[in-house]
């Protein structure tokens, strides 16, 4: 599976957090993420992760063109509630609504897909969208 990583940035210490807890399951798929995120998680549990650009840079969007070719199996983006233009939650949202990508915008969703993850509840994403000629 391919995981992508995203926070704004009074979450990241929290995504970092949860990678550490859950880094047995995670080390077992390709995870992708946006700079600081990505860089924050790889140095804090040693994943190896494949690195966007930062969100300001359009590394959302980046991961965002991913999802919209259904590239991407799995999106943790961990969201900040009081901010007020939540724009790049909405589009991503948009973008794994249409490519029926499970997304969790909070630890405790991502608790229960990591562990729908670890339990293969999300195999049926091989089966609809096979390996075969994906980045």
């Amino acid at each position: 599976m391919e995981i992508a990583l995203l926070a704004h940035d009074s979450k990241k210490e929290l995504m970092v957090q949860f990678c550490i807890a859950y880094c047995g399951i995670l080390s077992g798929h390709s995870i992708c993420a946006t700079y600081n995120t990505g860089r924050l998680v790889s140095d804090a549990t040693g994943l190896k992760i494949r690195n966007y650009l930062s969100c300001r840079q359009g590394g959302d969007q980046q991961i965002g063109a991913r999802i919209a070719y259904n590239e991407i199996d799995l999106v943790l983006f961990f969201c900040d509630p009081s901010l007020s233009d939540k724009q790049d939650v909405l589009e991503i949202a948009r973008l794994c609504d249409r490519q029926n990508v499970p997304f969790a915008t909070n630890v405790a969703t991502a608790e229960v897909l990591v562990q729908g993850l670890k339990r293969g509840d999300l195999d049926w994403r091989d089966l609809v969208n096979p390996k075969k000629g994906r980045a």
